[in-house]
């Protein structure tokens, strides 16, 4: 790269989430961090941007700043004119998640949402996650700080955002990495209604389902044997194997 690297921090989880301040250290031994994150845990947010109302920006730090939107929100912004053009980043790194980001979890994930808004914006991007109790980030930021030399050193490009889970063990206990695919979960659970204290009836979404694929080869699978999983993601949803049977259904379909 021409110009000195510059390493861009994000989350879901917000501005003041441990595991994000403990990756942005991490990574500060490499290059300079400038860190743009949710105000607060915005977690579920998706690939969603903020469309309908501006965004305040509040700088709590020097190279910290906090945002009243979402992750993509975050890296959008410090991508696309938040930060001086000399200061801009040149690798997203979003995390580290409180729990994991796998199989199904990525649809809403807002770490990895942000992490893929890098990614459209040009940029190498990592989304990582701590698989567990969160009792190890300090193993999550030791292995991005190895992926990410070893990313710089070897040059590597791809057109793919790299979603890492983390098992939330010592790092003396991960057995190394593996590249890995989706898994998949059964059906999330059912709502939970309650009622406040107006008599209202509230809900609240129910948790997710239980693992349904967790095969070998899956990012589940790897997790649970204690290897960091790293699954390639791309943004092209088109379903490929179904356009036979789609055109053969359209065949008499008529206006």
């Amino acid at each position: 790269m021409s110009k000195p690297l510059r390493i861009l921090v994000t989350n879901d989880d917000g501005v003041n989430a441990p595991g994000m301040r403990m990756l942005a250290k991490a990574l500060q031994e490499i290059a300079p961090v400038v860190i743009v994150a949710p105000d607060r845990d915005r977690s579920g947010a998706s690939h969603s941007l903020t469309l309908s109302s501006p965004l305040y920006v509040n700088q709590v730090e020097d190279n910290v700043y906090s945002i009243q939107g979402t992750p993509t929100d975050c890296a959008h912004l410090a991508l696309t004119g938040l930060l001086p053009k000399a200061e801009t980043p040149d690798i997203v790194v979003s995390g580290i998640n409180a729990g994991a980001n796998m199989g199904d979890d990525v649809i809403y994930s807002g770490t990895v949402g942000a992490a893929l808004e890098g990614r459209f914006l040009g940029l190498p991007a990592i989304a990582v996650s701590l698989v567990g109790q969160h009792k190890h980030y300090e193993t999550a930021a030791t292995v991005v700080q190895h992926l990410l030399k070893h990313l710089i050193e070897n040059h590597f490009v791809n057109a793919a955002t790299l979603n890492v889970n983390v098992p939330d063990v010592p790092l003396d206990q991960i057995k190394g990495f593996e590249v890995t695919r989706l898994g998949s979960r059964h059906l999330a659970e059912p709502a939970v209604k309650q009622t406040d204290p107006r008599g209202r009836d509230i809900y609240w979404i129910g948790a997710a389902g239980h693992e349904n694929d967790a095969s070998q080869g899956t990012d589940f699978y790897a997790v649970r044997h204690n290897y960091v999983s790293i699954t390639p993601l791309n943004v092209d949803l088109t379903c490929y194997k179904s356009f036979d049977d789609v055109a053969h259904w359209l065949k008499d379909c008529k206006i």
